[in-house]
């Protein structure tokens, strides 16, 4: 399965240091993301969501013991990191993020993880722009759990704009996340939260 490029839009909404003025003032609540030129507010999660990635990182945590998987964590993304994310969790070698402010570069991130939610962005969000501007800093590895779909994809082979490939399996069948992760996971327990 080959993912299209989204196409960058020819203007942007601010700059992006612009950006990350606003989103030190937005309240915690509020969770800002700058892709694609554009502003995003992130849906906070529910339970359900939150229950996925805390499965998640126990999985990852227990079979790779020498790796971090930091919720939340704020990447500079898209070309020229131009761009300003909040992967739901990231895997990355032990302490990897100390000393770092709000926006770290991704250099060293082994995966990205996103969780669908359902604010109304959230597909446009997580399984275009996303795995684009995940793509071109090089993360090895992007993983899509979509609720709504009740299927989870992990993409890899990043390029200049698109990972390319592309594996999607239902909920209740086993996946791996491939180099450098090399988790295997079974993904059983996520039918539960299928919304």
């Amino acid at each position: 399965m080959v993912v299209m490029s989204v196409r960058k839009p020819q203007y942007m909404q601010m700059h992006v240091e612009e950006f990350e003025q606003l989103a030190d003032a937005a309240p915690e609540s509020v969770r800002l993301e700058f892709i694609n030129g554009r502003i995003g507010v992130k849906a906070v999660p529910d339970g359900d969501h939150d229950s996925i990635v805390i499965w998640l990182a126990k999985r990852c945590m227990r079979a790779r013991p020498e790796l971090d998987m930091y919720l939340e964590r704020g990447l500079a993304v898209e070309g020229y990191r131009t761009g300003r994310a909040r992967p739901d969790s990231v895997l990355v070698p032990e302490a990897h993020f100390a000393g770092n402010g709000e926006w770290s570069d991704p250099e060293g991130v082994l995966m990205a993880v996103e969780v669908t939610s359902h604010d109304r962005d959230s597909h446009q969000r997580d399984c275009r722009e996303k795995p684009v501007a995940y793509a071109e800093v090089g993360i090895p590895v992007y993983l899509l759990i979509d609720r709504r779909s009740g299927t989870i994809s992990v993409y890899r082979n990043p390029g200049e704009d698109r990972y390319r490939d592309v594996h999607t399996v239902s909920f209740g069948e086993r996946i791996v996340l491939p180099e450098p992760v090399n988790i295997e996971l079974d993904t059983t327990v996520l039918k539960n939260y299928v919304s």
